[in-house]
């Protein structure tokens, strides 16, 4: 499901024009990403978890040129689903 589809269907079943759906969806976006770049999680209750995970540093291996490179430590999203919603998935 795309961005645009999502609009439409909250639009479709609360009757709120398109684009006011479309303005608080890019908000919602938008203050997600701003709290997760700062390092601190979104926790939507009975949704999940927007988080933010460390990867420890690591050694890989350049296979074109042969060469051992290092992976410094870094962080990455991650979203982590709530039971209720992983049983509505399976």
């Amino acid at each position: 499901m795309t961005k645009a589809e999502i609009v439409r269907e909250v639009s479709k079943s609360t009757g709120i024009e398109a684009t006011m759906v479309a303005a608080v969806v890019e908000g919602f976006m938008t203050s997600v990403k701003a709290s997760m770049a700062k390092g601190k999680n979104v926790y939507l209750r009975g949704f999940g978890t927007f988080e933010v995970k460390t990867r420890k540093a690591k050694t890989a291996r350049n296979i074109t040129k042969n060469t051992t490179v290092v992976i410094p430590e870094h962080k990455v999203p991650a979203f982590k689903a709530c039971p209720e919603f992983k049983k509505q998935v399976k």
